[in-house]
């Protein structure tokens, strides 16, 4: 870790200042322990600002949020990325068009590597795109409902989490955060997701029908006012 970032971290208030003797900087074990800490939560995914809050208003559990973060993520963690080259990109959907590379990566569908190189997150919905211009829609539009498709996704997503919050975590909090209920409320985060999947996805399923057959009922009405 260079001293740049080491300063930004104090900066921050991540990092208690060092020892200070004959205008020389000294950190001992503590403050190691931190960067790593700091460097685990941030390879699990949470942001400086948020690391800067935790740490600096909870810094005794700070480590119990990574078992947090780790139980969120675990249980979707099947997927694994795949790596494709611009090239490969341009063969799969038959463009090399910036502006549709920047909305991809603006929806989190691809992140630049560098060297025309691109990681996709999810190669569903890579696979996803190519089957729906199979089937003669342009990648253009194929976007614009992907893009819609996760406004939608954050708002259900918002409504598990708050209801975790608000039923789970606030009642565990309020209560002073007690070390033994740390591991209840892990596993209890680690049981969220899958639920809220399987309650997102049938109730989808549900809906898709019912909008399937409304559409093709209006469909059949307007032929039939024609004729």
């Amino acid at each position: 870790m260079s001293v740049r970032n080491i300063r930004n971290h104090q900066s921050r208030g991540l990092l208690p200042p060092p020892e200070v003797r004959s205008r020389v900087g000294y950190y001992g074990p503590a403050h190691v322990a931190r960067l790593r800490l700091i460097q685990e939560m941030q390879a699990e995914g949470f942001k400086l600002s948020a690391i800067s809050r935790l740490i600096g208003e909870h810094g005794a559990d700070a480590d119990r949020f990574v078992g947090l973060r780790q139980a969120v993520t675990a249980p979707f963690a099947t997927e694994a990325p795949e790596v494709y080259t611009r090239e490969e990109l341009v063969e799969k959907f038959g463009t090399d068009d910036d502006r549709l590379i920047e909305k991809a990566k603006k929806l989190g569908l691809l992140v630049d590597l560098g060297d025309d190189r691109y990681e996709a997150p999810s190669p569903a919905l890579i696979r996803a795109a190519e089957e729906v211009m199979a089937m003669g829609i342009e990648l253009p539009a194929a976007l614009a409902a992907i893009e819609k498709l996760s406004r939608n996704a954050q708002s259900s997503a918002r409504t598990f989490v708050d209801l975790f919050v608000e039923k789970v975590w606030k009642p565990f909090d309020d209560a002073g955060r007690p070390e033994e209920g740390w591991e209840e409320i892990i596993a209890a985060i680690g049981r969220l997701r899958p639920l809220a999947f399987d309650a997102l996805n049938a109730t989808f399923r549900l809906t898709l029908t019912s909008e399937i057959e409304k559409a093709f009922g209006e469909v059949l009405e307007r032929r039939q006012k024609r004729k």
